[in-house]
């Protein structure tokens, strides 16, 4: 590109673009974001999937074909078996994700913000973590029973784990010097959370919003198994017991698209939400 000085002279000015410094950013950055990227490592193992069924490296009885799925899958739906299913299976994820989403932001709070919480809530936390929450299974069903109660409990400590260890590490990961600004600049209690604090532990969060969620899923497939009469995890169980290799696989399809639409549902608040950061992602 030429440009023409104050004297008349005319001189050659690379575009900003070119400059050695932009060069070195676009070498070491990952790059601009392809289009449906997360979706490319699904579309190729079903690729292979099918390739290999289609050249008989698969035991059928074993690994049904993606097509054989897929018609199982919508006699299932037909014959309101799937989605009878699928809403069970929603409500009791949804009920305890509520409960584990609410518990975990407020004891993190509670523990993040005061050294009386911490010392109240962290090491029980912590203690908690180093139970697997699965173990706690029978326990829970000589407290609360054999329905759903003890279900939506599991899923919810399974749930609030994840979400108060990120949320209350990403507090405690707070720059003290904000905290000293904020009490330079006479903020209140309120504005001091509203203003540093909430801003400050939004990126924890999300990670553990993103645990919690994949983890509700992994806990509703043992618990469905679990004296249940309805659910993806109690269909899947009943097709154990007839060998029935394709049913299983419509449910772990279904279970796995909750995973990745929820996730994706997550991040897409992320970036919305933390639309402020610059980070190699973005």
């Amino acid at each position: 590109m030429s440009a023409v000085t104050t004297t008349g002279a005319v001189v050659t000015v690379a575009p900003a673009e070119d400059t050695p410094q932009v060069r070195r950013r676009r070498r070491l950055s990952p790059g601009k974001r392809l289009p449906a990227a997360r979706l490319t490592g699904p579309v190729l193992f079903l690729a292979l999937w099918a390739a290999a069924s289609a050249a008989g490296r698969l035991d059928p009885g074993a690994i049904p074909p993606p097509w054989t799925v897929v018609r199982t899958g919508v006699r299932l739906w037909t014959d309101g078996t799937l989605p009878t299913d699928v809403l069970t299976s929603l409500q009791r994820a949804a009920s305890g994700f509520a409960i584990g989403l609410i518990a975990g932001v407020l004891l993190a709070l509670a523990s993040g913000l005061s050294r009386t919480g911490e010392a109240l809530i962290d090491g029980t936390v912590n203690l908690n973590r180093a139970i697997p929450p699965l173990g706690l299974i029978p326990l829970f069903i000589l407290w609360l029973g054999i329905g759903e109660t003890f279900k939506i409990v599991i899923i919810a400590i399974v749930v609030y784990i994840p979400i108060y260890l990120n949320t209350h590490a990403a507090l405690a990961g707070i720059d003290h010097r904000f905290v000293e600004l904020a009490e330079v600049q006479g903020l209140s209690r309120f504005a001091f959370v509203r203003q540093i604090v909430i801003p400050g532990a939004l990126p924890g969060f999300f990670v553990g919003l993103r645990l919690g969620v994949t983890g509700s899923w992994l806990g509703l497939v043992v618990l469905e198994q679990i004296n249940a009469t309805s659910g993806l995890g109690y269909m899947m169980f009943q097709a154990q017991n007839y060998g029935q290799s394709d049913v299983i696989l419509v449910g772990l399809v279904v279970y796995g698209l909750f995973g990745l639409v929820s996730d994706s549902a997550v991040r897409l608040v992320e970036r919305k939400v933390l639309s402020w950061r610059r980070t190699l992602s973005s």
